[in-house]
């Protein structure tokens, strides 16, 4: 039986191996729309829209780093600034309606991946794995 640090090995390894997997997946299947592309919309959805800000300290990144994934995306058309009605000073981030297209596109693409990739596995597994990620994303110190 593997010991507990092995365990934790392998899964480092493993998951390391899916994010590196998802981020090519993800520039196969919406080339000018990278994985941190798509997190960064689908974060602007979720929340309504955002400051520059926000981002950056959600996903604890550079705001050099945010700053760039926002030209990019301001370029492709896929968001745009709005100024904050409670506060005219700052800009907030939204999608634009080819934002939202194209988020909801990669979506689809990416479930689509998921159910063949998992299309052989029995229903009690998925909803272990299901309970297991679940389980172990509620455990971020930031909740994330």
């Amino acid at each position: 039986m593997p010991s507990r640090d092995q365990s934790v090995t392998t899964i480092q390894r493993e998951l390391t191996a899916f994010a590196r997997r998802a981020r090519a997946a993800a520039a196969r299947m919406h080339p000018e729309l990278s994985l941190v592309s798509f997190t960064l919309l689908s974060h602007m959805e979720d929340q309504q829209g955002c400051r520059a800000t926000d981002l950056a300290a959600y996903y604890m990144l550079d705001k050099s780093t945010i700053s760039r994934q926002i030209a990019a995306l301001e370029k492709l058309g896929f968001i745009e600034r709005r100024t904050d009605p409670a506060d005219h000073r700052i800009q907030l981030l939204h999608l634009t309606a080819a934002g939202t297209e194209k988020l909801a596109e990669a979506a689809v693409l990416r479930r689509h991946a998921f159910h063949e990739r998992l299309a052989d596995w029995e229903e009690a597994d998925l909803e272990r794995f299901a309970a297991y990620l679940l389980r172990y994303n509620s455990t971020a110190p930031d909740g994330s």
